[in-house]
């Protein structure tokens, strides 16, 4: 093992660790253990909620599988992967201060418990947690194998103890600490992802002699590496055109993220988040994306492409450095996988177990259920990552497009459109849902647009189409 590289990993995980614990005391001696625990009493400011989102959202994918595709496809697709600037924008302009009141209004600490108060109906609720459970079990899969990947490529483990380590340091910070450890560590973790980009891409740059040069020794191995069209020129305007559907508006219909908009204490937090969220998410999705790019040269004929970002940082910077540069991936898997299995956790006890299982269980039998449920959860996932894709960043935006067909429509008109109804909500979720899973499977991409496209624009018209149809003795549930 190469203790250089391990120990400055060790201290952040020291660190990582001890905010759990301390968070711990909040969730045992709060008045709302699931408010606590699932939401962190609404105490988020204006820096930690940008982090936490910043965290959230940047990923495996964004640290280990989106370099590796860049590496494979070239600046194009940087131009397409920075598309993700928008994402904090959107979510806390679009959901904004609205969100946020009518979620105090519903006492609401999940997304589900806000979709069930508006459209008053069990089966919202039941299709709204299936689908969470199952498209998140796809992304907590690219998380577990992103942490896998970093630990064997740093400790020369095999891939199996490798990932065994990783779910089980992930599983013991989320059950201790819950939201709140979540939330402050995201606020860690976004400072060391955005300082580890920086080092990584400086370092890069000079190991391959200067931007000018990698360009040149680009150009000169396929003059596609330098176009916006993809070495093998896939990369067409209506697919990078529509990739921001998937990756800039469309996150505001992600569970994962969409409930950091219920989460900040007053207004003030939310507009400094916006400003701070955008800067960093920027700056961590262009440096990671052109690392990638950059890395051709410096370590050619890499096979599997999730092994880019840790090969390159081993070659480029001294051990002790790449500690702590390999660190910001660490910290963006953690951090995502800490708030999936929160939000997984929450749609089967908040949302079923409560609802529908048991309405009147004591305090303690919900802190059992909700650190057995987490515990279990984590574990299963293990099994999807047991033979992992060479790129996992295919499994996480298979859980985005998915998500966000069946959320974005039942969120936004829930908020913004009164006529909307549950029998236009359930439609919407069905169809968006159905139609994404069938186009993924059988005609992916279709008319040369990504595939979340199609399910998108048909869960909003069946949504509006079967709301109007539905008007004459439904009365639309809503406070507002």
């Amino acid at each position: 093992m190469n203790w250089a590289v391990i120990t400055p990993l060790l201290i952040f995980l020291f660190i990582i660790f001890a905010v759990g614990f301390w968070s711990n005391k909040f969730v045992l001696k709060s008045n709302s253990f699931l408010e606590e625990y699932f939401l962190g009493e609404r105490q988020m400011g204006g820096f930690i909620l940008a982090m936490t989102m910043v965290a959230t959202y940047g990923s495996a994918s964004s640290f280990i599988g989106g370099p590796g595709v860049a590496y494979t496809k070239g600046l194009g697709w940087v131009l397409l992967a920075m598309a993700q600037l928008a994402t904090g924008y959107f979510v806390l302009m679009v959901l904004g201060k609205k969100f946020a009141i009518v979620a105090r209004q519903y006492k609401a600490i999940t997304l589900i418990d806000f979709l069930k108060e508006r459209y008053k109906s069990k089966a919202v609720v039941l299709i709204s947690a299936a689908s969470i459970i199952i498209f998140l079990f796809s992304s907590m899969t690219a998380q577990w194998i992103g942490g896998a990947r970093l630990v064997e490529s740093l400790t020369g483990l095999p891939y199996t103890y490798a990932l065994l380590i990783f779910v089980g340091s992930v599983l013991i910070f989320v059950i201790v600490g819950g939201f709140r450890a979540v939330a402050l560590t995201d606020a860690v973790q976004g400072v060391v992802m955005f300082m580890g980009t920086l080092i990584l891409l400086v370092a890069t740059i000079k190991a391959g002699g200067g931007i000018p040069k990698i360009i040149s020794d680009l150009a000169a191995e396929n003059p596609n590496l330098i176009s916006p069209f993809g070495a093998d020129r896939e990369l067409t305007p209506a697919y990078v055109s529509s990739f921001w559907i998937l990756v800039g508006v469309g996150v505001v219909g992600l569970p994962q993220i969409t409930v950091r908009a219920m989460s900040y204490k007053n207004s003030k937090a939310m507009h400094s988040a916006i400003i701070i969220g955008t800067i960093v998410v920027g700056f961590i999705m262009l440096g990671m994306h052109l690392i990638g790019v950059f890395a051709r040269p410096v370590i050619p004929g890499v096979k599997i492409g999730d092994t880019v970002m840790p090969m390159l940082t081993m070659k480029v910077l001294p051990p002790f450095v790449a500690g702590i540069v390999l660190a910001a991936p660490m910290a963006a898997i953690m951090s995502t996988v800490d708030a999936l299995l929160i939000l997984v956790s929450s749609a089967i006890v908040k949302d079923i177990y409560l609802n529908y299982i048991k309405p009147h269980a004591s305090e303690g039998q919900i802190k059992k259920m909700s650190f057995s449920v987490t515990a279990i959860i984590g574990i299963l996932v293990i099994f999807f990552a047991l033979t992992p894709p060479d790129l996992i960043v295919w499994l996480n935006l298979f859980s985005f497009g998915g998500l966000e067909s069946v959320f974005i429509w039942p969120v936004i008109l829930g908020l913004y459109w009164r006529k909307g109804n549950k029998y236009g909500a359930i439609t919407s979720m069905v169809l968006g849902m159905g139609s994404y899973i069938l186009l993924d499977r059988l005609y992916p991409n279709a008319f040369g647009l990504h595939t979340v496209v199609v399910p998108v624009v048909l869960s909003l018209i069946s949504f509006v189409v079967v709301s109007f149809a539905t008007q004459q003795g439904t009365k639309a549930h809503s406070s507002f």
